[in-house]
Formats: C-alpha cells, structure tokens, sequence
C-alpha cells in the first residue's frame, strides 16, 4: 500500500512516463501515425492529471518541503524550480486549448499551438524529475 511519503517518488515517475508518452506523440505524429499521436497525447494527459492529483494529495499532507542544500547548487535548484512552476502553470491552459483544437478537427490551429505546448509540456515533465532528485535524493 501507498503511503504519502511514497508520492514523490509516483509523481516523479509519472512525469517520465508524460515525458516519454509526449515524446513517442512526437515521433509519432511525424510518421503520420495519427491514431497512435491521439492515443499517446491523450495518455499524456492522463498521466498529468493523474501526477496533478497525486502533487496535490502529497503537499496537502505535508506541506512545502524546504531546500536544504547550500551553495552553488541552491541557485541551481531555484532557477530550475522557479522555471518549472512558471511553466507549469501555463501548460495547463496550453494544453487543454490544444487538445479542444485537435477534438474539434481544427488542426491547423491544433499543429499552430503543439508547437508551443509540446515543448514546454516536456521541459515540466523533465524538470519535475530534476526537482524530484535534487530535493528527495540528493545527499
């Protein structure tokens, strides 16, 4: 069974599953594969509202988790930090017009905006597994 404490480490892993999901989208949409694009991007999705709702659960529980480390890599871990959050807060509303665009056929305007959301999409995705490692596992 999970315990709280274990959710870190599920949230990290369900960003490098969003992160490779998004990822194998792109190869994907390239190919002109475009069911298996919808079925990856939709998983993404899935697997980000899934990491939202779990990143919730945990800091509901337990709070802000402080940064202990000093030194050069405090600025490290700040910039990332800050970055991601930012980030973060805008993939959402990228996202969902995104997907509207690709559900209502309009996929000029859908390809217009992925080109944007996607690699911002990513770069939360990796960054969320670097704030993970830096603030869970670095000694």
């Amino acid at each position: 069974m999970f315990e709280v404490s274990d959710l870190p480490a599920v949230n990290a892993t369900l960003n490098g599953v969003s992160a490779a999901l998004l990822t194998a989208g792109f190869v994907l949409i390239r190919q002109r594969r475009i069911d298996a694009h919808r079925r990856c991007m939709l998983a993404a999705l899935a697997t980000s509202t899934l990491f939202l709702a779990s990143y919730l659960v945990y800091h509901y529980h337990v709070g802000s988790v402080p940064f202990t480390r000093q030194g050069p890599i405090r600025t490290v871990y700040f910039t990332i930090l800050v970055s991601h959050i930012v980030l973060a807060a805008a993939i959402l509303p990228l996202a969902l017009v995104t997907l509207w665009r690709a559900l209502g056929g309009r996929f000029a305007r859908h390809a217009a905006i992925a080109r944007w959301t996607l690699p911002i999409w990513l770069y939360v995705s990796v960054t969320g597994i670097a704030v993970y490692w830096m603030l869970y596992r670095m000694g």
